[in-house]
């Protein structure tokens, strides 16, 4: 603590008294007196403002308490309606829902009853059409009533959609008989007057008035992408092959080889009117008929080249007999019918057989009665026509052939021709040689070959020589022609026959 008569002294000290200025001290202790008083009457201000203070701050709190209450009660009654507005919200929306819901399901409701409506009445009009054969209106409403039923696959636990669902099956299984039962009235079967090879023409020619007669009174009955021209041209070909194999079945013993070639030679031309006048679209529905040949013949096979002037021939027979080119790889029907002939081709290899040895006979009648070609002439060591002739015959069989078949009849065929071609080999080339003195066993075309003394060629005369160039000449064009002719044999025939085949003679 500070002594209080020095602070008096300290204090006095501060007011610079001097000698001059204590002839006024009295005012000087009447101000510090008033200032005094001044300074108890400020203490006394703030310590009785002190004393408010307190009381002040308690309500103060008081009121700040009561607002806060007044905040949470408000707050409260802001919550109460907020959650009223969002049940109000709800039961809103949820109308609205119900509503809509309402809405989806009444239109379903009238599409259904529509379809309803559509299905009853297309039925009844179904059935009544079928009974009329108004095939024209049936094809177009069979198609819509189907369309409708549709929409009531999961209604069919209902007795009434159930019952009009077997109505509409019974209608398309009755409707599918009648028209059947309407098209074997349409088309009458064939008679037997007609099912042998002879008349088979007849055949194609009643189906083509048949087609004909079709499209004019049913062709606008059914849909263009059906094909139903072509489909019933289609089973007719099905019913045809059967039929035919049955019958050569049964009258094996009567089939000439002219009247297969006959047969043949039809069906092969009906094949490919059909493919003039269809595209083949419904092929696939036809088991056992390809829609393309297996192994088209290669244009550069000198077998199947045309060549004009060969066939002088003007007799109907010759007519049947000559051989034609095979059918274009691009004909989807070449086989549809015709397969049928493959079994009985035997046939016509026995017929080559036949006409082969009668050839080789003719080929050595002929060179005895003209000789051999002379020295000095254009004949004379050039190539025996004879030989021309075989290879030229040999070409229109394979081309025939091939025509007909290219499985085990070609190969049956080659084999025919190597055995005929070693016989004018034995009686034309090697028979006909001259005789040689100093070889009683007889001059061979291998013993020609073989290189000998200058004075053993000087035996033979000038016509022999000729002769015998002449035969080489031939031998050698055989096997040139030969080995050509199988090459291209072997392109022609099957895959699964081409190991079978064989060059050799």
């Amino acid at each position: 603590m500070v002594d209080k008569s020095l602070l008096h002294v300290y204090l006095i000290s501060c007011l610079r008294i001097s000698s001059q200025s204590l002839a006024n001290i009295d005012d000087v202790v009447n101000k510090i007196r008033l200032k005094i008083r001044r300074l108890d009457d400020n203490i006394r201000t703030v310590v009785r403002g002190q004393t408010n203070v307190g009381q002040d701050g308690r309500q103060a709190l008081e009121e700040a308490q009561i607002a806060i209450q007044q905040l949470f009660g408000k707050i409260k009654d802001i919550k109460d309606k907020a959650e009223k507005s969002e049940q109000m919200v709800k039961e809103i929306t949820r109308d609205i829902k119900q509503l809509d819901h309402a809405k989806r399901h009444l239109t379903t409701s009238i599409t259904t009853l529509n379809h309803l409506h559509m299905l009853a009445g297309g039925v009844d009009s179904l059935e009544a059409m079928t009974r009329k054969r108004q095939y024209g209106e049936v094809a177009n409403l069979l198609q819509g009533v189907v369309n409708v039923l549709e929409h009531f696959h999961k209604y069919m636990g209902i007795p009434q959609i159930r019952q009009l669902s077997e109505r509409v099956k019974a209608a398309q299984s009755e409707l599918g008989t009648q028209i059947l039962a309407d098209f074997e009235e349409a088309f009458p079967s064939q008679g037997s007057k007609v099912a042998w090879l002879d008349k088979i023409d007849r055949r194609y020619a009643w189906i083509k008035r048949q087609l004909v007669d079709y499209e004019e009174k049913y062709g606008r009955m059914f849909p263009e992408e059906w094909c139903m021209t072509e489909r019933i041209a289609v089973e007719f070909c099905h019913i045809t092959r059967v039929e035919l194999a049955k019958v050569m079945r049964t009258r094996a013993k009567e089939i000439e080889v002219k009247l297969l070639l006959f047969a043949i030679q039809r069906t092969t031309n009906f094949e490919g009117l059909l493919a003039k006048r269809f595209t083949g679209c419904t092929l696939t529905d036809i088991p056992g008929v390809r829609k393309r040949p297996e192994s088209p013949l290669e244009s550069t096979n000198p077998f199947l080249e045309d060549e004009p002037g060969e066939d002088g021939g003007t007799e109907k027979d010759e007519d049947l007999a000559k051989p034609r080119k095979p059918k274009a790889p691009d004909n989807p029907f070449h086989g549809i019918v015709s397969k049928c002939f493959e079994p009985h081709l035997y046939v016509y290899i026995e017929s080559q057989d036949k006409n082969l040895g009668e050839l080789i006979d003719r080929f050595v009648a002929d060179f005895r009665a003209q000789g051999p070609p002379k020295a000095g002439t254009e004949e004379g060591g050039a190539v025996l026509p004879s030989c021309a002739d075989l290879f030229v015959y040999y070409k229109k069989c394979m081309v025939q052939c091939s025509q007909l078949s290219t499985g085990e009849p070609m190969i049956a065929l080659t084999t025919i021709f190597q055995k005929f071609l070693r016989e004018y080999a034995w009686k034309i080339l090697s028979g006909n040689l001259p005789k040689s003195s100093s070889n009683s066993g007889g001059l061979t075309i291998s013993s020609l070959l073989k290189e000998k003394e200058g004075s053993e060629a000087a035996k033979f005369t000038v016509d022999e020589l000729c002769l015998i160039c002449s035969i080489l000449s031939t031998a050698e064009y055989c096997l040139a022609t030969t080995q050509q002719a199988c090459a291209h044999n072997k392109h022609t025939i099957l895959q699964m026959h081409r190991p079978v085949l064989s060059c050799s003679l």
